[in-house]
């Protein structure tokens, strides 16, 4: 990377370390000056009291603007991360990508563009492909450092942060499973325009390529795992990835488990929900009640009566966030 490159961000290293969060010039002259004490005839003792202070934050945020944020979207963007425009407002759209950042990069995940952040942003590059033959366009989803990289034309297009399964053992209509987003090599097949419920919650935008389980955008999208199998995107990427992910794209999912979806559900039927206000929020998971022992029966009869009782359900279809 060449001098003239680096300036922008040398400028907003020092903005971050002094007048974002840090001491400027005048405080420290200030704090500098000598103090002066004065004596007199009578004996008292006095007594100052000092108030801590915490200091500021230091880092760019949510909330901030100005042309050190222009300067830090435009070197998130030129790395191939997922910046709408850079119009010098510290948004969530912003946040994404700054955490989508420090997860490639293997930082802390706190989508503040610290001292540490804005020092790897000088020196790097565009984050290398993981299945350099998977095809001219393709999805690459890495479930270790939970991000998504879109390739179009054999080169990247966006890298985006994600969450994908959370590991965890969950129960919905009295079927139980562990929120796994698998390994393996697929395509995309039945995609979903616009918000759809399932039976764990609402799916903006789903594209499934694996039984179940989908891209899809979310309102909450946490630095770590957190659905019950799927691959959430933020709102702010959401709209164009959908666009872009044409049924048959591939979709390869690595350093996950090998395991099947939740479930192993096909895909729920091609159709969006009524109602498309935005919500996603996850009706609670039921599990079956603890089987009991029925009690002893207080009859005397020496005669054994043996009834059977047919039960017909249909297995739910699952949606997993």
């Amino acid at each position: 990377m060449g001098a003239r490159r680096l300036v922008p961000l040398v400028a907003l290293l020092s903005c971050v370390a002094l007048s974002c969060g840090g001491t400027s010039a005048g405080q420290a002259k200030a704090k500098a000056k000598p103090h002066r004490s004065t004596t007199t005839s009578s004996t008292s003792t006095s007594t100052t009291t000092t108030t801590a202070t915490a200091p500021a934050p230091i880092g760019l945020r949510v909330g901030a603007s100005g042309p050190e944020v222009t300067a830090l979207q435009q070197r998130l963007a030129a790395l191939k991360y997922d910046v709408p425009s850079a119009d010098g407002h510290f948004g969530p759209a912003t946040q994404q990508a700054v955490l989508a950042f420090q997860k490639v990069e293997g930082l802390g995940r706190d989508g503040v563009a610290g001292p540490q952040t804005l020092v790897r942003l000088q020196t790097a590059s565009v984050p290398a492909p993981m299945v350099p033959n998977g095809g001219a366009t393709r999805v690459e989803v890495d479930v270790a450092r939970q991000v998504l990289f879109f390739y179009q034309g054999g080169s990247l297009f966006k890298t985006v942060a994600v969450s994908t399964g959370s590991g965890e053992r969950f129960c919905v209509d009295g079927r139980c499973a562990t929120a796994v987003t698998p390994s393996g090599s697929y395509r995309v097949g039945t995609k979903i325009p616009g918000w759809q419920t399932g039976k764990l919650g609402r799916l903006y935008k789903p594209s499934y390529f694996n039984g179940n389980i989908a891209i899809h955008g979310a309102l909450s999208v946490p630095s770590g795992p957190a659905s019950h199998g799927c691959v959430r995107v933020p709102m702010s990427s959401a709209d164009w990835i959908y666009a872009a992910l044409g049924r048959g794209t591939a979709v390869y999912v690595l350093n996950g488990p090998k395991a099947p979806a939740p479930f192993n559900d096909s895909a729920p039927p091609t159709k969006p929900d009524a109602n498309q206000a935005p919500g996603d929020v996850a009706p609670i998971p039921t599990t079956l009640p603890p089987v009991t022992s029925p009690p002893p029966s207080s009859t005397s009869s020496s005669t054994t009566t043996s009834s059977t009782t047919t039960t017909s359900s249909t297995p739910p279809t699952s949606t997993s966030t």
